[in-house]
């Protein structure tokens, strides 16, 4: 079976959300809903098993958080964070993720 690369954004509303979707979008991956709070991205962390995420704002907990639980998830942020790029503007996300390797044996 084979399943095509998810990427989680989390912002900090609506608004931000789309804008970063908006900049992550691209042909080699898909995105899933995205969340605007902790518990909601934990939710769908779980429930997807994504295999990156872009968080942008103050979600330096979910970061640790997601780095420690699941150390082979690829991480782009705009704070600093063990275990993650960070970069400066969203506009640099999309560049981010596809510099970070792509997860390697079965998918399940």
């Amino acid at each position: 079976m084979c399943r095509a690369v998810t990427v989680i954004c989390v912002a900090q509303d609506e608004e931000r959300l789309r804008a970063l979707k908006r900049a992550v979008v691209a042909a080699e991956w898909e995105l899933s809903a995205g969340a605007t709070d902790l518990r909601g991205a934990l939710d769908q962390i779980d429930a997807e098993r994504p295999h990156a995420m872009v968080a942008f704002g103050p979600f330096e907990d979910l970061v640790r958080m997601v780095a420690e639980r699941f150390p082979g998830m690829r991480i782009v942020t705009d704070r600093p964070a063990d275990g993650a790029v960070v970069v400066r503007d969203m506009s640099e996300a999309r560049a981010a993720l596809r510099l970070q390797p792509r997860p390697g044996g079965p998918i399940t």
